[in-house]
């Protein structure tokens, strides 16, 4: 199993929750965060924006769904500018449903 952390644009987050859903993916959650990227943030005249709102969407699937996962949410997610968000992935060792007690996804 993977856990998939995409951080994206407000704008697109129903975009991709809905194309994930599409495909078979209906299992996340949606926090809205603030951050920066690399450039630091951007001044406009005398006011300089350091952080951005953006999506945090995390969602586990199963080892097979993690490549149909990420193009769907590269593809309806970008919009070509900076600004357009991160993937990170990382292994999740084991995972459990609190309501039935039981052992997986």
């Amino acid at each position: 199993m993977k856990m998939i952390r995409s951080i994206i644009r407000p704008e697109k987050a129903e975009v991709v929750a809905e194309a994930l859903a599409d495909a078979g993916l209906t299992s996340l959650t949606k926090m809205h965060v603030f951050g920066r990227g690399r450039t630091k943030g951007i001044r406009i005249g005398d006011v300089v924006y350091d952080e951005f709102p953006k999506t945090l969407l995390l969602m586990v699937v199963a080892d097979e769904n993690l490549e149909k996962a990420i193009q769907i949410i590269l593809e309806k997610s970008k919009t070509g500018t900076m600004g357009d968000g991160k993937i990170f992935i990382t292994e999740v060792e084991e995972a459990y449903t609190i309501s039935a007690g039981t052992k997986g996804l």
